[in-house]
């Protein structure tokens, strides 16, 4: 007969902290991969990560949490780095910021879309990355600060700055002084 080991207090948390997020998780790996599969694969190498990594036992749950964003996206860049193929992200979320003062029908609606996800496709990696942990996830700026390893000033900076220049150029789109 085989004795089962009792699992250990750091299993338990690392157990429960994957009941916590790892829904949130796969649906940003799954809309920054080309298959579901890619997204397991890269959610499965985030958590063997946090359970090889000595330190992460010692974080607090916070600091887990952005740990877990924080590899989750890198693998995401290296898979993309390893396919040498660029990735577009549909962050629809951000045309009701875009476009609050304007009047909706369901045909501007899907035109307006159409048009903001474009632009959006315009943005770097890391920009579009910002924006859709904001819209997408409704995190606030220190939460993504922390996920993406960078001061919380220069992701409210990042905001501000992308969600000016994505008005203005929708402006002049539909103005009609972009060609």
């Amino acid at each position: 007969m085989f004795s089962q080991q009792q699992p250990t207090t750091e299993d338990v948390l690392t157990d429960r902290l994957y009941e916590r997020h790892a829904a949130a998780i796969f649906t940003y790996l799954r809309q920054h991969t080309r298959s579901r599969e890619d997204a397991e694969d890269i959610l499965v190498d985030t958590f063997l990560a946090a359970i090889e990594n000595e330190q992460f036992a010692q974080l607090s749950e916070q600091a887990q949490v952005a740990w877990l964003w924080r590899v989750a996206r890198n693998k995401v860049v290296d898979s993309f780095r390893r396919a040498s193929v660029r990735r577009g992200v549909p962050l629809e979320l951000v045309a009701e910021t875009l476009l609050e003062d304007e009047a909706r029908s369901p045909e501007q609606t899907v035109v307006r879309q159409d048009l903001v996800r474009s632009l959006l496709t315009r943005l770097s990696p890391l920009q579009q990355d910002v924006m859709w942990l904001r819209f997408g996830y409704n995190l606030r700026s220190a939460e993504i600060a922390s996920i993406l390893g960078k001061q919380e000033s220069a992701v409210r900076t990042m905001l501000s700055r992308t969600i000016n220049h994505l008005r203005a150029a929708y402006k002049r789109i539909e103005g009609g002084t972009e060609q």
